[in-house]
């Protein structure tokens, strides 16, 4: 099974093609951004000693991100402003490589004489990484060779400087990043010594003596005094002995993104071990309902097994859209539809929740419970996650599909066209559909020719029952690892429809989860729901759901973009008279009837502000 490029598949209408607008108004925002606090003039470099601005160590990150998503998104829709926008930023980017193929605004203007002397920190690698990102998209999107053609000189002067030879470097990013960005590098140029450099940057990590520590020495500093640990940079082990995910969440899962690369470009058995039981722990002890992971705001990490709050959840954009990288990775070396109801999970619930639906502010952080006062922002000073979803949502149609010889997977469903190349023939899939909102999905089947291949559809993890046709008769099929099967000889005019029922439910917590003893999540089809204040005018820790979902599931088009909605009878908690006291006995309480109305959890704080939570209480049976 191989992935599927975002260039062979069109989103066409419903859902996600109106976030695909958004995004497009999000990304003139980004660049304003850019403009407005020197990110992207520092690739001039002329911003020397004595100016108020000066590149900080991971700005060019910023920028490469905004132009990779710019790329895809322009691809999908073409918008000569951002076009035009773009290859200013690409050409200006490129002007600013020094001879040897260096290029890093900020080690470049402030601090030239440090270049490559505290990996740990400065984001050099990691810089690096997404710049190479963005010039393979940029090419792929336009067939413009510069910023590739600089790419690829900066990789070969990486190879030149590090490396297990005499006279190089022998060690690795504190941020991972270059290691996946190295393997797509070699996946469009069939550069061997990229994918070397990606291989021995991942095999280094956690060795010991400890690299770290070698550069600290060198740099005169007192080891005694190191703020993070070397579990925060993914480093306190060699990669084929972790066990579990622990550390800055980001971090994990660019790490885990290269070890899925290289699992199958090498056909690497241990590391597909090792990523085997790195999700397991992540599914099973550390992942939010939302899909959202790393728990603590200390090191924007994950916790300890369970430790899962919910007002203090950290859970980075960056680090959904992460998960989203890695569950993609995964799923093409396992083939399991497990791992793509995790991929599905995160795009609709904790990733979408990072943009706003007007797209010019966005979640860094992303609570499960709010008392009013978080709100997204339309910029910050580490500014990651903006142009990080907006890469994910430019590039939304690549999750959808996967193909290989004999075979096409349809692992989400969203309306789009897709071109699909098996052995003998292309073969073009029509989706039309108004998912996630309504589990009814129509396939049009269009080969090149009459031809024999096996069609697998998804059947999602929460889906209790479904029915399949074929050009309008009902099929029975079994489901193997997740997906239906459907093997016949293909012609044109050759039609399914796939009705997934959408129920609603709660959702309980393991019971080590502490934080959510007695509470329930609500979920329909792939979305996760959440109560807002501006819609129940009430505390919602006071209310209580009924021990059974009496919720009513109904399609909003004029509220926030147009949303189902579920609405339905619950409690109140009360008393006669609540004023002159804290405590009372239990008897004193009562449970009034209220109507309540809960949102999709990704829409969250596009109104009136007030408290939010994810996490209900429930009646007692």
């Amino acid at each position: 099974m191989k992935p599927v490029s975002w260039q062979q598949v069109k989103i066409t209408g419903s859902f996600w093609a109106n976030w695909q607008k958004i995004n497009q108004v999000s990304l003139y925002h980004q660049y304003r951004q850019l403009k407005k606090t020197g990110r992207i003039d520092a690739f001039r470099l002329n911003r020397g000693a004595g100016k108020k601005i000066l590149p900080h160590h991971f700005w060019d990150s910023d920028v490469a991100k905004w132009v990779e998503a710019t790329a895809l998104s322009l691809w999908q829709n073409f918008d000569r402003g951002l076009a035009e926008k773009l290859e200013k930023t690409v050409k200006l980017i490129v002007s600013a490589q020094q001879k040897d193929g260096y290029l890093n605004t900020h080690f470049t203007v402030v601090e030239p004489e440090k270049r490559f002397t505290n990996l740990r920190d400065s984001h050099e690698l990691y810089c690096a990484g997404h710049l190479i990102e963005a010039a393979v998209a940029h090419w792929l999107a336009t067939g413009k060779t510069l910023f590739l053609k600089a790419a690829c000189r900066y990789a070969d002067y990486l190879c030149q400087v590090f490396g297990p030879r005499k006279g190089q470097i022998r060690g690795y990013d504190g941020h991972e990043e270059i290691e996946l960005a190295l393997v797509k590098l070699f996946r469009v140029t069939g550069c061997q010594r990229y994918l070397s450099l990606a291989s021995f940057f991942v095999e280094e990590r956690g060795k010991k003596p400890h690299f770290f520590d070698w550069e600290a020495r060198n740099r005169g500093e007192d080891l005694t005094t190191l703020r993070r640990s070397y579990q925060y940079y993914q480093a306190h082990c060699p990669v084929r002995q972790q066990r579990e995910v622990v550390g800055h969440a980001v971090r994990a899962m660019y790490l885990y993104c290269a070890l899925a690369d290289l699992a199958l470009e090498k056909k690497d058995k241990s590391l597909l071990r090792t990523l085997r039981l790195l999700w397991e722990d992540l599914i099973t002890k550390k992942i939010y309902v939302t899909g959202g992971i790393g728990s603590t705001r200390e090191g924007e990490a994950f916790g300890q097994a369970y430790e899962l709050p919910n007002d203090t959840a950290y859970c980075e954009t960056c680090a959904a859209c992460g998960l989203v990288f890695w569950s993609h990775r995964l799923l093409h070396l396992e083939k399991k539809a497990k791992i793509a109801d995790i991929m599905e999970l995160v795009l609709y619930n904790a990733a979408l929740a990072g943009i706003s639906l007007e797209g010019k502010t966005f979640f860094y952080v992303n609570p499960l419970w709010s008392g009013g006062n978080h709100h997204r922002q339309s910029w910050y000073d580490c500014a990651c996650c903006p142009s990080n979803i907006s890469r994910v949502i430019s590039s939304v149609g690549q999750y959808a599909y996967s193909s290989s010889e004999k075979d096409i997977w349809v692992h989400l469903y969203m309306e789009s066209k897709a071109e699909l190349h098996l052995a003998d023939s292309q073969v073009i899939l029509t989706v039309k559909t108004d998912y996630p909102f309504d589990g009814k999905v129509f396939i049009k089947v269009e080969p090149g020719k009459i031809c024999d291949f096996t069609l697998f559809l998804r059947i999602p993890g929460w889906c209790r029952s479904w029915k399949l046709f074929l050009n309008g008769e009902e099929k029975v099929l079994p489901v193997s690892s997740g997906y239906l099967r459907i093997k016949r000889t293909w012609k044109n005019g050759d039609y399914l429809q796939l009705v997934l029922e959408m129920k609603t439910e709660y959702l309980q917590a393991h019971p080590e989860v502490r934080f959510d003893i007695g509470q329930v999540a609500l979920r329909r089809g792939p979305l996760i729901y959440c109560l807002e204040q501006v819609d129940n005018k009430v505390s919602l820790h006071r209310i209580i759901l009924p021990a059974r979902p009496e919720l009513k599931a109904s399609f909003r088009p004029e509220l926030l973009g147009g949303i189902t909605v579920l609405t339905g009878k619950a409690y109140y908690l009360t008393a006669a008279n609540l004023s002159g006291w804290l405590y009372r006995e239990a008897e004193a309480f009562s449970l009034q009837p209220i109507k309540i109305t809960a949102i999709p959890y990704y829409a969250w704080d596009n109104r009136k502000a007030g408290q939010m939570t994810v996490w209900v209480r429930r009646q007692e049976n």
